[in-house]
């Protein structure tokens, strides 16, 4: 208890030395600007990937488990809908995100400290909390919604590709109709909000813990572990409360 303690209280502190207005705005757009990229366009081609085959798959496993006549068929597509707005391409993908985007920010971080070059910063007068781990933050908060209708759009298409393998009675025609039924634009708005909150979870919990590491090269690797593992945490614990406040 009192080491969790002792953590949430330099989690809080560096978060106020990050959370400061950047000494030169075009730097802090510079770095903005490149970790978008990094962290948010490069994470582009997994969520492709993972979107169109658990996509696919989610439709196909409804449609194999569904075998009463008295249920209609386009419950596949409704279903399959459902699952992909409200969590998959949210929570689930965000789970995924923290361990590539996490470990990356953890262990650049970690790096940076173990070879001094963040008490180099110190010493000459550089808030290295705003100045590294900002941009970090806020690129990704800013480009997590991007990934999000990426995985929203892509799964659903999988989901319509597997359609036309006519599983079990699934037809493309009774597949889109699924899709279209009961449709509820606040779905979207729900996952993307969520989103943002795992954004800064993923990225402010990493920093925490590459800003935090003490030794070398193998407390580096350490730090990158615990941060996707406690990322993940409690970004099932976030998920839990948003959902409650958010949807009841």
């Amino acid at each position: 208890m009192r080491n969790a303690l002792h953590r949430l209280g330099q989690y809080t502190l560096l978060m106020s030395k990050t959370w400061t207005t950047p000494t030169k705005w075009s730097m802090f757009l510079r770095q903005l600007l490149r970790e978008i990229y990094k962290l948010g366009a490069d994470s582009l081609w997994i969520v492709i990937i993972i979107s169109l085959f658990i996509g696919t798959v989610i439709a196909i496993q409804i449609s194999l488990n569904i075998s009463s006549d008295l249920i209609p068929k386009f419950t596949i597509g409704y279903t399959t809908r459902e699952i992909i707005l409200l969590e998959f391409s949210s929570s689930i993908m965000c789970l995924i995100l923290a361990g590539k985007v996490g470990s990356n920010i953890a262990s650049e971080i970690g790096t940076m400290r173990v070879t001094e070059q963040i008490d180099a910063m110190e010493i000459m007068g550089v808030n290295s909390a705003n100045f590294l781990i900002l941009p970090k933050i806020t690129g990704l908060m800013l480009f997590i919604p991007v990934l999000v209708v990426f995985s929203m759009f892509l799964g659903i298409l999988g989901g319509i590709g597997a359609s036309y393998a006519d599983i079990n009675g699934m037809t493309p025609a009774s597949f889109i109709y699924g899709l279209q039924f009961y449709f509820n634009a606040y779905y979207i708005t729900y996952s993307i909000i969520k989103s943002v909150v795992y954004a800064f979870i993923i990225s402010s919990i990493a920093s925490y813990f590459g800003y935090h590491v003490h030794g070398g090269a193998l407390e580096v690797g350490k730090a990158s572990t615990n941060s996707v593992v406690m990322s993940s945490v409690m970004i099932l614990l976030a998920d839990v409360i948003l959902t409650h406040i958010m949807l009841t």
